[in-house]
């Protein structure tokens, strides 16, 4: 806020951050053309150098996984290799363009048909489609091959989907959005999926259930492939929510579990750059019966040239422009191919190992609602001596130790939940300060809880109203100024 001000109130008439090239084309004088033209602006005018400070340290309030340790549960924040960076960088691939003929693209072509090759032996599908821009734009393309499916056989009455209690926000409003109606499942003691539940939810309108494994809470769904005959033996199928796919590549494959179509959240598990909206991909994979349904062009190879296939008539249609976030599958390409198959298991294997780590030791000071070996992630349920402590309080103070909060509050099933996903690419030293600030945050909650009440410190914003400032939003310099005065 206060870097927003500086630039307004340094702002002096006739300074420039900026100055354009010698016209090499003639004038247009706008105002004798049909433009409408804004002259209220009121924009700062500021030199060069001020304008490079003031965004600079903007950029120094935020943070980042370059920054620090960003142990957001379910969201897989690791680590982005800077190879990764430069590959995507390439001229000839980052200066392509989507109208270019085929013919003059094959090398590009070529690489993501590889890309796709990839991610079927990974999890397991045969078929796979490159075009969803995020992981929630692949579970609505995933979810409208299930409806497609559904209807081409005349099943047009399947318009249910079955999610248990811990599914991602996304996927009920996904299942929403793609015209199903959501029935939700209570989770058993061990937080699997409840089968009797299950059993009991199922009847004649069952299109699929939707499913994550391992789960929101880091967990292993042990019976999935008695989930999986369940779902089947009723005519469903089985959609895999890939947010978790960093606990088992290389060790498990959705495809092997019984799992018809699924998304990969390739901003995640293959190390691109997210957060913050975008960017990102969510490729989706399908059981060779869905195939007909993927989105088009369809990524084929035939006689060694590779072609964009839009010979598909029963299509869910296009997706996106053009076949995705090419820039985000670059970097996905270069990770794989660097990791290779055992680097791919090696990462997995690390990320259980530092999640079990943790929660060994947390455990001590935290509760800990199911016991029992975790995968990529594990679920906490506020401090042990003092159970009045939030887990909004845990968090907040957390940033005065310079640490990024987990992810709060989720799963909802979990009360006082807080959410730990360390990922393989932190090392022994960064998890042991981590859990050392916990420690010595659950020491402050019984000793002097004022100060985990009013925490953040030592932050340029303390806490705030976070409700209220959803709901009455100050999105202009001069309103801000108004409304503090």
């Amino acid at each position: 806020m206060t870097y927003n001000r500086l630039i307004f109130e340094n702002s002096v008439p006739g300074k420039y951050a900026y100055s354009l090239p010698e016209l090499d084309v003639p004038e247009v004088n706008l105002a004798d053309e049909d433009v409408p033209l804004r002259e209220d602006l009121d924009l700062p005018e500021v030199s060069e150098g001020d304008l490079i400070r003031h965004y600079l340290n903007m950029s120094l309030n935020n943070y980042s996984i370059d920054k620090g340790f960003y142990p957001l549960g379910s969201c897989t924040m690791k680590y982005n290799p800077k190879i990764n960076e430069n590959i995507a960088r390439i001229p000839g691939l980052a200066k392509l363009h989507p109208y270019q003929p085929n013919s003059t693209v094959q090398g590009s072509l070529a690489l993501l048909y590889e890309l796709q090759e990839y991610l079927a032996e990974v999890s397991g599908m045969d078929a796979m489609s490159l075009q969803p821009a995020a992981g929630a734009h692949g579970e609505l393309a995933g979810l409208m091959i299930i409806k497609r499916y559904h209807e081409l056989r005349g099943d047009d009455h399947r318009n249910v989907i079955i999610l248990p209690d811990s599914a991602h926000g996304t996927n009920p409003a996904t299942a929403a959005m793609a015209g199903f109606k959501v029935v939700e499942v209570a989770s058993d003691e061990e937080g699997s999926v409840d089968v009797e539940e299950l059993k009991a939810a199922i009847d004649e309108n069952l299109a699929g259930l939707m499913l994550t494994n391992p789960n929101t809470l880091g967990l292993f769904e042990s019976h999935i492939e008695e989930v999986a005959q369940i779902i089947h033996d009723a005519g469903g199928l089985l959609y895999y929510d890939g947010a978790n796919m960093n606990a088992i590549m290389g060790k498990a494959r959705p495809g092997d579990m019984g799992f018809d179509v699924m998304h990969f959240n390739v901003h995640k598990t293959f190390s691109t750059p997210h957060g913050g909206g975008g960017p990102g991909g969510g490729p989706i994979g399908v059981k060779e019966f869905l195939k007909p349904y993927l989105p088009v062009p369809v990524l084929e190879k035939t006689d060694e040239k590779y072609i964009l296939n839009y010979d598909y008539p029963d299509s869910i249609g296009k997706m996106k422009a053009f076949f995705g976030n090419y820039g985000i599958m670059l970097r996905a390409f270069s990770y794989i191919s660097t990791m290779g198959s055992e680097g791919l298991r090696n990462a997995s294997e690390m990320a259980v190992l530092n999640a079990n780590y943790m929660m060994h030791r947390l455990k001590k000071t935290y509760n800990l609602p199911i016991e029992k070996v975790c995968k990529h992630e594990f679920v906490l349920s506020g401090i042990k001596d003092s159970p009045k402590t939030t887990t909004l309080d845990i968090a907040k103070r957390l940033l005065d130790y310079g640490f990024h909060a987990p992810t709060v509050y989720f799963p909802l099933i979990i009360p006082e939940a807080m959410m730990i996903e360390p990922t393989e690419t932190e090392s022994k030293a960064t998890l042991d300060k981590f859990m050392e600030a916990l420690e010595a945050i659950a020491k402050e909650a019984v000793e002097s809880p004022e100060l985990l009440a009013e925490a953040p410190h030592t932050t340029p914003v303390r806490r705030v109203d976070e409700v209220h400032a959803a709901k009455a939003l100050i999105l202009t310099y001069k309103d801000m100024l108004n409304e503090e005065n």
